[in-house]
């Protein structure tokens, strides 16, 4: 039996990604083409519009609320340490909260399922990933180590779009008797813009964004990140001459097997999973880097000093908005997603009674994955000149390149990228899988046979994704993701003075408690 299933699964998986691939590219190509439509900025380069939008918001935002990516960095990390937990055992509760949220805390006294730390690591699991290893390798191939320098930048403002949008996500989430929590942009849409006179408006909104939540979690968040873990790892353990070589569809099974596992217990379970897995890859992964920037400590001040040389050069520039915004943000694992409102759906499901606690907890993703990682991972290709400037690379291949930085250290580093890069995928499938079943039950309902019919849907789509050669899907699935930030950051904007009442009144309850 095995060999016949082994046959006809490897006969039938290329015929069906051929059919995929053909079918998205004739229906759906327009979508994608229209999404990272560029605006033209001389004759030979142009940056997409969504990236131009997500920029604008994240700056305006930054503006808007006085620098709280810089001035709450540090009271995030006291609330992610519970140094403020008294304050949500006390009767009181948000004075600009909605009344539907007074009224479910009131009759069914629940106010989340997970804490601080587990949305935070949840949320982190989606957006630390193959992007922080091969986005990095590609941005920086094309426009050289400059290209570092305008990741941070972008890491710095994103951190204020996350605060508005996790902050909404817990201000207008739904508590179910059972303490279950449903959140997202998908709610504070609905009920944030139902509270302005547009009704109708929010709906629409809330529709689109839920649709295309659903797409980007079936492709970026799950068929590309399985895709790419499958490919390193067979390129490690032998390319051509691997065990596993061409049984795509076996790694995906195992993955599938495991990914189902978790996701039937929901954001619990998830979060249970996602605060061990999360710290444990990115120090994994940390230390790796730190001990090959230590063998090679003596090129670590040229490497800097190449950073901000090259930031505003030519290239620099380049290959910082263009690499590292067009290759990182169409990766949305290399993005910290800021704008796209996918971390909200996370961050709803915390335990607290103010909103905004959440929103200063959420500015740290963005610090952590690029201002962190994504310089380490920078850092560590340039000191062991792995990159050739001006060449234009593919995901796969800038795996390879990040392996072979680690490999010029100690010959067995390549193994632990390996297991790090499973372990990003991995996470970061459990979480969307997360963000899409959130919006799948906003759309169908939340009765059982829903919620499994979704998780049963995204279980075999780890299978194709490991098994097919993703062509178009990927394209596909990238810009649904993007196309999120539309109805998102219309909402955003609007909302805005709700976030603001929200980060006064939490501020004073702070003051209060420090007397």
């Amino acid at each position: 039996m095995y060999p016949i299933f082994q046959k006809l699964v490897s006969n039938a998986i290329p015929t069906l990604d051929q059919q995929i691939d053909g079918a998205f590219e004739n229906a759906t190509g327009w979508f994608a083409d229209a999404i990272f439509s560029e605006i033209p900025i001389n004759e030979t380069v142009g940056i997409p519009w969504v990236l131009v939008v997500l920029l604008l918001g994240a700056g305006y935002f930054t503006i808007y609320f006085k620098g709280i990516n810089f001035r709450g960095f540090f009271t995030a990390i006291r609330i992610v340490q519970g140094k403020y937990d008294d304050l949500e055992k006390s009767s009181e509760v948000s004075n600009s909260a909605t009344e539907d949220l007074i009224d479910t805390i009131k009759i069914e006294g629940h106010h989340g399922e997970v804490t601080h730390f587990q949305a935070l690591t949840a949320a982190l699991s989606a957006t630390v990933g193959l992007g922080n290893i091969a986005g990095v390798a590609i941005a920086l191939s094309i426009g050289g180590p400059g290209a570092t320098f305008w990741m941070i930048l972008v890491g710095f403002l994103g951190m204020a779009s996350k605060f508005v949008e996790c902050t909404l996500g817990v201000k207008y989430r739904e508590i179910a008797a059972d303490g279950t929590v449903y959140g997202g942009p998908m709610y504070y849409l609905t009920k944030g813009l139902r509270e302005k006179g547009w009704q109708k408006l929010g709906k629409i909104l809330a529709i689109s964004f839920a649709i295309m939540c659903i797409g980007g979690s079936f492709g970026g968040g799950n068929m590309f990140q399985v895709n790419q873990a499958f490919k390193l790892f067979e390129y490690v353990t032998g390319a051509e001459h691997s065990f596993i070589y061409g049984k795509g569809w076996l790694f995906g099974l195992i993955m599938a097997i495991f990914v189902g596992m978790v996701i039937i217990g929901g954001i619990k379970k998830i979060a249970k999973v996602t605060d061990k897995i999360v710290p444990a890859m990115v120090v994994m992964y940390v230390l790796a880097v730190v001990l090959i920037l230590g063998i090679n400590y003596q090129a670590v001040p040229d490497a800097i000093m190449a950073i901000f040389n090259g930031a505003f050069s030519p290239d620099g520039v380049v290959g910082g908005f263009i690499g590292v915004l067009i290759q990182g943000f169409k990766r949305a694992a290399f993005s910290n997603e800021a704008g796209i409102g996918s971390a909200s759906i996370a961050h709803s499901a915390v335990k607290t009674k103010f909103a905004a606690s959440e929103g200063m907890v959420a500015l740290l993703e963005p610090f952590i994955d690029t201002v962190v990682v994504c310089t380490m991972t920078a850092l560590v290709l340039i000191v062991t000149d792995q990159l050739v400037i001006g060449a234009e690379i593919n995901d796969a291949q800038g795996v390879v390149l990040t392996s072979n930085a680690l490999a010029s250290g100690i010959s067995w580093f390549p193994y632990l990228l390996s297991f790090a890069v499973i372990l990003f995928a991995f996470s970061s499938m459990i979480s969307w899988s997360y963000y899409g079943y959130q919006a799948w039950s906003f759309l169908f309902g939340r009765g059982k046979r829903m919620e499994y019919t979704y998780k049963t849907l995204f279980c075999i789509f780890v299978i194709i994704g490991a098994a097919a050669s993703l062509g178009s899907v990927t394209y596909f699935s990238d810009a649904m993701i993007f196309a999120m930030l539309v109805p998102n950051m219309i909402g955003l904007v609007i909302l805005l003075p709700k976030v603001k009442e929200e980060l006064e009144n939490y501020q004073q309850a702070i003051n209060r408690r420090n007397g």
